[in-house]
Order: C-alpha cells, then structure tokens, then sequence
C-alpha cells in the first residue's frame, strides 16, 4: 500500500520512536503520583503534547484538570502558568504591555516590554469562556503562530509551547462562547467526568493525606519538540487518510453522503483543520502503541475528541436532546471501514 511519507525504518527514526513509546509510559507513571484514573483524559493530553496542539478540557468543578496540567508541567520540568479568565481580563493582562521603567543610576526612563503570563511552555486558561471575545482572541495568535504582537512590536514565544483551557459546563450565566474559529484552532475537546466510585474513594483518601511527591523528569522540552517532529513523518496509507477525510465530509449537512441525522440536526460540519487533527492525532496514537503505521482503528478512536466541537449542533437538536456525541457516534456506523484496510 502505497504511503504519503517516508518509512520509519532509519536507526535513529526507531531509536527516538522507542523513547516516545517509553517516555509516555513512564511520565504515566509519575502523574499517577498526584492524579488517580482518568486514563482516557490523560492520554488524549499527552497525545495533545506528542502532536503539538492546544486542546479544551471540559468538566465541573472538582474533577482535577487544573492539577492534572500543572502535575503534567511539573513532571516535565516546564513553565508553567494559569490565567484565570475573568469578565474584566484584558488582553494585555494576558500578552504583556509596554511599561516606563527608570534607571535608578541615571534618572533615565525608558518604555520596556513586560511579558505577560503567555510567556510560558504550558499555559492553562482557566474557564476561557468567563471573558469577553476581545480578550479571548488575544490567545488566537499564541496558539497558531506561537507568538504575539504588541504595538507593532513582534514577539517568539519558548518552545514547546501549549495552550490548555478548561470550562465548567453547567455555570452559564455570565459566560460568553467560544466563537467557533476559535474553538477550531483546539485539537481536542476533552470532557472529563466523575471517576467510578473507586477511584472516586482512591481520591479521597489520597487527598485527605499528607501528598509530597518528587517527581523524576523522564521526558523534557526538546524531547518533545523531536518527538512532534517524528510524529509528522509517520507513514499514512492513502485509505487510512481518505477514511479521516471521509467522516470529517460526511459531519457536513450539505454532503450527500450525510446520513439523515446530520442533515437534520447539524448546522454547521467540522472543518479541513478536523481532518488535519484526525492524522496527527492518529500517527501520535500509533506511535505511542509501538506501531509505525496508522490504523483505522486509530482515526475512529479520536473521532470523538477531534469533531466534538466542531459538529455545530442546531436547535431541533438542543430541543430534542441531540448530543453531538451521539451525532459522531452515527458518523461512525454510517461511514464504512475500507476492508482492505490495516
């Protein structure tokens, strides 16, 4: 079967590939320090970081996604920051500004920039939705083009760099919605839930203890630049990429191939930016696996992170109880597994 890029059969492609595989495995194992269960949210973080990508972590309050990012930060011995949004947060609390700073010797005053909290490898924006568009779009360029711009002026922020944002699902009063080009530019839509009562129980009564723990750094920032580059050049079959494509088109009403629950209850399908992330997404799954190849198998497991918040649901839907879940879930039986496929 033919590929779209170059086999991993170098030494040091299988070398860094193995390094990937154990990395994950062992920064698991240090996050199980401080975060009990959770398995499927941590994994698509950690997926998140493997890709390069900045995702939305979605729960009530209580559930652990603040620690669960400022653990992870930890473990890796990245900057970290949290910025609590906030109905009167402006932009430049969030990119830095411009201040007068004055020599002390020589009486001299002279504008300097002063990094805002953006400055970081990992940044966790705290129920993004409770602050106005204005300065939620003051993430936009951060996020896709790793930088920002102050009056003219532009400036390259540390890699790695991620983007985490969290939002509470049942305090709506007092929100404003993410716009829909900005929830685009998220590669996930993690929800996170209430754990089963054991693990719910291992939570209590690890926290109403005594929690010091250290933490072994097993994977660093330039690791993790290696390994979104090595991700990039996993082999993708020509099925296994149309497949993606193929659901990604058929989430669109106006697809013909759109099974009738989509025409009926979407508004808007997911965008090109769905499939991208669908692929990515998938060859970081592989190679966490110990594969060098992606399966479709590995498409239809993201299926749901990936199009969750970018399947727009209409009214008739809201009014009917129609999740988008459920909608990715018809996406999923409608359109068929090639079966030559991996």
């Amino acid at each position: 079967m033919e590929t779209t890029t170059t086999e991993l059969n170098a030494p040091d492609d299988v070398a860094l590939a193995d390094r990937m595989k154990s990395g994950r495995e062992r920064i698991l194992s240090e996050l199980k320090k401080l975060i009990i269960g959770q398995d499927e949210v941590v994994n698509q973080v950690l997926l998140t970081l493997f890709v390069g990508g900045n995702s939305l972590i979605v729960g009530v309050p209580g559930l652990a996604k603040t620690l669960l990012i400022a653990t992870l930060a930890r473990v890796l011995d990245l900057k970290f920051n949290r910025i609590q949004f906030t109905p009167d947060l402006m932009p430049s609390d969030i990119t830095g500004t411009d201040i007068i700073n004055e020599d002390v010797s020589t009486g001299r005053r002279q504008m300097v920039f002063a990094p805002g909290p953006i400055f970081a490898n990992i940044v966790l924006a705290d129920e993004i939705n409770r602050t106005p568009p204005k300065t939620q779009s003051a993430l936009l360029e951060a996020m896709q083009e790793h930088r920002v711009t102050i009056q003219g002026r532009t400036y390259e922020l540390a890699e790695p760099f991620f983007v985490f944002a969290t939002q509470n699902p049942i305090e709506l009063e007092g929100t404003y919605p993410l716009p829909e080009a900005q929830l685009d530019r998220f590669m996930f839509h993690i929800v996170i839930e209430h754990p089963p009562e054991d693990e719910e129980f291992d939570v209590v009564r690890t926290t109403t203890a005594i929690i010091d723990p250290h933490f072994t750094r097993p994977v660093n920032g330039d690791d993790l630049i290696a390994f979104q580059r090595l991700v990039r050049r996993v082999p993708v079959a020509e099925p296994v990429m149309r497949y993606a494509l193929h659901l990604v088109r058929t989430s669109r009403p106006k697809s013909k191939q759109a099974p009738d629950s989509v025409k009926k209850f979407v508004a808007f399908g997911a965008s090109v930016r769905a499939a991208q992330y669908l692929v990515l997404g998938a060859k970081a799954r592989a190679l966490t696996s110990g594969r060098y190849h992606v399966s479709f198998d590995d498409i239809r497991a993201l299926a749901h992170p990936v199009l969750r918040h970018r399947v727009l649901t209409n009214f008739r839907a809201e009014s009917e109880g129609v999740t988008t879940d459920s909608i990715i879930d018809e996406l999923l039986s409608a359109v068929p597994v090639p079966k030559s496929g991996m």
